[in-house]
């Protein structure tokens, strides 16, 4: 969602080569669910960070004929300031905590929910599944965290213990594979508030149960700039992680599903 987070989209991929390509490993999460994978949720702001700005965040959408999006401080030089913070637009407490009305800001929310054509049509998606599916993960980067709602407050959500154990069995399983050391809790507590998240969309409005914020290395030594010798390492011990949760779901439950 974040164009600049590359290590997100190549840990997705990882994802994918070891369910296809390394079925017989993984057959029994394979066979026991159906994945659904979005390995890049923001295209054109994706290439823009290849090809213009390697530090771009947003999408590359122009609200400049929207009411709401013209303020004084959309125009430099100009020009209007381009793109919404696409994990700032989702329609559950929008425009709330840690959320910008200001066109030029990376943290914009847009002019109103799901203006972002990129973020509607994944909710709709989800929203046509929603009674089948049990895990959403977003990948994000960078600071090594497994981040459990709500974002939006500081309160817990009821089942917030549920969410917490089974992060455990992720970031312990991600830990055992090379010692990499990820920090698990309270969105709010471990990284800052935040309105109008996919997460807590996905658990607030869709009512998927285990939704996570998943920030991917490292712990800012490199940042946004993560060299690619560490795309490997961290799918790895990643896809270890979304292994362990695939596998623990609770019996009983539907399959697990993974958007």
């Amino acid at each position: 969602m974040h164009a600049r987070e590359w290590i997100s989209p190549a840990v997705v991929m990882y994802t994918i080569k070891q369910l296809v390509e390394n079925f017989n490993v993984n057959k029994k999460i394979v066979e026991g669910a159906d994945w659904y994978i979005l390995p890049v949720a923001n295209p054109d702001g994706y290439e823009y960070t290849h090809t213009i700005d390697r530090l771009w965040r947003k999408t590359r959408s122009n609200h400049e004929s929207d009411e709401a999006a013209r303020t004084i401080s959309s125009y430099l030089f100009g020009q209007p300031c381009r793109g919404v913070d696409m994990n700032r637009n989702w329609n559950f407490h929008w425009g709330e905590t840690g959320a910008s009305d200001d066109p030029c800001q990376e943290t914009y929310a847009g002019p109103r929910p799901f203006s972002e054509p990129e973020a509607r049509a994944i909710s709709d998606f989800i929203m046509d599944r929603k009674d089948r599916i049990k895990l959403y993960l977003t990948m994000h980067a960078y600071s090594q965290m497994w981040l459990v709602p709500w974002g939006y407050t500081n309160k817990k959500s009821r089942d917030f213990e549920d969410l917490l154990n089974m992060g455990r069995k992720a970031v312990e399983a991600l830990s055992r594979v090379s010692g990499t050391q990820y920090k698990l809790g309270h969105s709010t507590q471990l990284l800052y508030p935040a309105s109008g998240g996919s997460d807590d969309w996905a658990k607030g409005a869709a009512g998927i149960k285990y939704a996570y914020t998943v920030e991917l290395r490292d712990d800012g030594t490199y940042g946004f700039l993560l060299p690619a010798s560490e795309i490997v390492p961290t799918g790895r011990e990643t896809f270890a992680a979304i292994k362990a949760i695939a596998k623990a779901i609770p019996a009983g439950d539907l399959p697990c599903r993974s958007p």
